[in-house]
């Protein structure tokens, strides 16, 4: 597989979005027919049948010998009615290819306009399972879309990034020039003003196109474009549905792009705005908790600052540089070390904690100083949090390499760790 790759010249994550737009082309491909095959004759049988009771109603209606009924009158209305739900009056065939594969686009996109739908029971189950497989490729797809997207954007910024500070006259070593992208992450504002602009020019151009050919005012087609755009698919606009179009090849196929890249460029804003909100939300909180630690340092005030985040994140940086170096080798390193011995706890009415400190004012395990009362009073830690601290502790003096508790999830779904938001968390910047 690395000999293919090298002699077409493409990396492996071109060449994976490359063999799913394969895969989901051909896919799409054999759904359309597939679709056709199972709704075109009753599309064709409910058309005649149609046709053929007008024509008859016509016929009685203009004989005059024959006196008009009210009833069938109404039959007529409601049998007009239903042709024209399900499109086949002074509308395109819904059920040949071109229709089957605007059908299975609407799938596999999740627009879902609903202005076309199965109505035989074989159809409806091989839209369950046509949707399953399809549904699942075409996330895919965009998640690959985001995170390329989402590289060549960074590509961008970054040689823009290294030309300004090239004519600044700022002297940039060889590692600085030749680092790797992976290592370099722009901006989300960046990316999410790239993205805006990219969605803007597409809809721009596809609502240009829609205005000669669906007779749509510019307002309609806008509008048409973000709800299929975001795969809302209201159903109330729907293109390329007319009896006949000029050059109704050419529009089909430029309908199909401009779907596709919309769909695609308004998913990647979707995401990246998403990160944008997930900070405002941060700051908010942030915000909340800095509100509630300048409260009175009464008991209700204690509680909710030692639950704080900006507590617990300074509690904790203390907690891992207290495990590498405990206190009382901060405190003491500058003296030499006595002798190692055990220290036996002894009851004492003015400790509350049942322990004691020996002379040094530390207990000393295996060449190293831990202090029980720091640990119990000083940073008012749980006694399940200091056996994890004595625990960690006794692991490296036994030459294990300890990791935190955060960085110990290998394998588990967490929130970040999976789907669109870990794709952009780890293309861009700090979203904390």
């Amino acid at each position: 597989m690395a000999g293919c790759l090298n002699a077409l010249h493409l990396s492996e994550d071109n060449a994976r979005i490359l063999l799913l737009i394969l895969v989901m082309g051909l896919y799409m491909l054999l759904g359309a027919l597939f679709i056709q095959y199972l709704e075109s004759p009753l599309e064709q049988e409910v058309a005649t049948k149609y046709w053929k009771f007008y024509n008859k109603f016509r016929d009685n209606f203009v004989n005059a010998s024959v006196p008009h009924n009210l009833e069938e009158f109404h039959q007529v209305l409601y049998a007009y009615g239903n042709a024209t739900a399900i499109g086949i009056i002074h509308k395109r065939p819904r059920w040949d290819f071109s229709g089957s594969f605007h059908f299975v686009t609407t799938i596999v996109s999740t627009i879902g306009y609903g202005s076309t739908a199965p109505q035989t029971g074989p159809g409806k189950l091989f839209v369950i399972l046509y949707g399953f497989l399809g549904c699942s490729g075409g996330i895919l797809f965009f998640n690959l879309f985001l995170e390329r997207i989402i590289t060549l954007l960074a590509y961008i910024l970054r040689a823009l990034y290294i030309r300004k500070l090239t004519k600044a006259g700022k002297d940039l070593s060889e590692d600085e020039r030749n680092e790797s992208l992976e290592e370099w992450k722009p901006s989300v504002y960046w990316v999410m003003l790239c993205l805006i602009v990219a969605s803007v020019l597409i809809a721009a151009c596809a609502s240009f196109v829609y205005v000669p050919y669906e007779n749509w005012t510019y307002m309609e087609s806008v509008y048409f474009c973000f709800v299929s755009f975001a795969t809302i698919g209201f159903g109330d606009y729907v293109s390329a549905q007319a009896i006949d179009y000029p050059n109704s090849s050419l529009y089909c196929f430029w309908n199909y792009v401009f779907l596709i890249l919309g769909c695609s460029c308004i998913y990647s804003l979707f995401n990246v705005t998403s990160i944008v909100i997930k900070q405002f939300l941060n700051w908010v909180i942030y915000e909340m908790d800095m509100f509630c630690c300048r409260k009175p340092p009464d008991k209700t005030g204690r509680v909710l600052r030692r639950h704080s985040i900006r507590v617990q994140r300074e509690r904790e940086r203390r907690r891992r540089s207290s495990i590498t170096l405990p206190k009382t080798i901060r405190r003491e390193r500058n003296r030499p070390l006595g002798r190692i011995c055990d220290v036996v706890p002894q009851a004492d009415e003015e400790d509350s904690n049942g322990y004691e400190e020996s002379s040094d004012g530390a207990r000393r395990l295996s060449g190293e100083l831990i202090s029980m009362k720091d640990l119990l009073t000083a940073n008012k830690v749980s006694l399940a949090v200091m056996q994890k601290q004595l625990y960690e502790t006794a692991q490296m003096q036994k030459g294990y390499q300890t990791e935190p508790w955060s960085e110990r999830r290998d394998g588990k779904f967490t929130p970040g760790t999976v789907g669109p938001l870990a794709i952009v968390s780890k293309k861009l910047g700090s979203t904390k």
